[in-house]
């Protein structure tokens, strides 16, 4: 997807006459935004970063520019997309989780904002969460417990769970520390974990064959890859008759029954933020890195139906939301 049809989706600015847009853009600050999964994703992006930037006085062809680019799951489009946003030379560069160590090795001087990444520290994208360093800032997920109380939620979900798949994305450093995480806290609750390791979409079909009926629920470690693949995941979940755990609500959409993770609506927004005080001046290496404030717990109802799993009156009435 394109920054016209991007943001002709928008509105508002898309009724500017595209010779004036054209003319004018030249000459205003350029942001690209690397979108890791596909354009299903758009909602993330359109509903609370775009928002949110012309809130701040930053509209679409008359005081910025958006270059959208989609890698559709396709981890070697990040380093092309990245090659194009350093050759077009835009002013900032805003993604989200994997992308973002594509971007990075591929300038050192545009400024990069991560929306969401799971361990910007740990990872050595930042060299400090206070002050980030080089030209990369952004919103962290990191949370020493998230992928524990996600397992402890799944328990609680499936009473009596002997079995747990867990889906991660083998080639991102992040999603193999959360598989780890998930199997520790596994561990002393007996509870056997099945690691499905993906490297692409072509890995999906594959996994779910192997697991073959053996287990009692699936978890799935959020990122662009298994986001790109999650109605692929929920299809074959579904088939079988497996409850799955995201951490996006938005993955319950298609078909996932729960989820449990930041509230990223506000995340994007908090981007949009620092997207504003670079293009106002400041320097990524001296924003800095923030994390969550607010986690949400969704199930969808209508998939638990499906799988005729009966959700505890105590998982209902602690949901933040409940999706019929």
């Amino acid at each position: 997807m394109q920054r016209r049809e991007f943001i002709t989706l928008l509105g508002g600015a898309a009724a500017w006459p595209l010779v004036a847009r054209g003319q004018q853009a030249a000459k205003l600050p350029s942001i690209g935004i690397l979108g890791g999964s596909t354009s299903s994703s758009l909602p993330e992006w359109a509903a609370d970063f775009v928002p949110r930037m012309r809130e701040l006085g930053w509209i679409e062809g008359r005081t910025v520019s958006y270059e959208v680019r989609w890698a559709d799951g396709r981890t070697e489009r990040y380093e092309e997309i990245a090659a194009e946003f350093v050759r077009i030379k835009v002013d900032v560069i805003v993604t989200a989780g994997p992308p973002t160590f594509a971007v990075k090795r591929a300038t050192s001087t545009i400024p990069i904002v991560f929306a969401t990444n799971a361990d910007p520290l740990g990872s050595g994208l930042v060299t400090s969460l206070a002050r980030p360093g080089g030209n990369v800032t952004g919103l962290s997920l990191t949370s020493p417990d998230t992928g524990a109380k996600r397992f402890d939620l799944l328990r609680e979900f499936v009473p009596g769970i002997n079995r747990l798949a867990i889906v991660a994305n083998a080639d991102y450093p992040p999603a193999m520390r959360e598989l780890e995480e998930v199997e520790a806290a596994a561990h002393p609750h007996t509870v056997q974990t099945i690691p499905l390791k993906i490297r692409s979409a072509a890995d999906v079909a594959p996994a779910f064959e192997e697991l073959n009926d053996r287990a009692d629920a699936v978890y799935v470690v959020g990122e662009s890859l298994t986001t790109a693949n999650s109605i692929r995941i929920n299809t074959f979940a579904l088939a079988a008759r497996l409850p799955t755990s995201y951490n996006n609500q938005d993955r319950l959409v298609a078909g996932g029954l729960m989820s449990y993770g930041p509230h990223f609506p506000s995340l994007y927004r908090r981007a949009a933020e620092m997207v504003d005080k670079i293009l106002r001046g400041m320097k990524p290496a001296d924003i800095p890195v923030e994390q969550p404030t607010r986690y949400d717990l969704v199930i969808n109802l209508t998939t638990a139906r499906a799988i005729r799993l009966n959700i505890p009156e105590s998982l209902l009435l602690r949901a933040d939301k409940l999706i019929d």
